[in-house]
């Protein structure tokens, strides 16, 4: 069944961009790509039922920086920040209120939180019929 959840993805790493991509997509997500803070900017209002997955290490402005710019805005989708963490990142990140995902990104963790911060938002997941 396909999802109609909106999953914007953002890294300067092309190649972790495409393979997230076709990651999220073949869960059924929409997605959008960025390879910049801007172009995330660029976008306008972020649709409701989205979730943004930030890069933090990027040049111009880091992941936090632009949900900050965002959150500035009043577009606040969830959010989840992959890197590497330091001490400092993850004050950062928890003083935002936005989880970490440690890179390596390994198994489903990514994905699995998506859905789990889509779901939180008060948009739970369509089921089955019991008949």
């Amino acid at each position: 069944m396909p999802n109609s959840s909106l999953v914007i993805l953002v890294d300067d790493d092309p190649a972790l961009l495409n393979a997230l991509t076709f990651s999220f997509e073949l869960e059924g997500f929409r997605v959008v790509a960025c390879e910049d803070a801007q172009a995330v900017l660029d976008l306008g209002d972020l649709p409701e039922r989205s979730c943004l997955v930030l890069d933090q290490k990027m040049p111009g402005m880091s992941g936090l920086e632009l949900l900050e710019t965002l959150r500035a805005r009043q577009s606040t989708p969830p959010a989840l920040l992959i890197t590497t963490s330091t001490p400092s990142v993850r004050r950062l990140a928890q003083t935002a209120g936005v989880e970490i995902v440690e890179k390596p990104l390994l198994s489903d963790q990514l994905i699995d939180r998506v859905r789990a911060l889509i779901d939180d938002r008060g948009h739970p997941r369509p089921r089955l019929p019991l008949h």
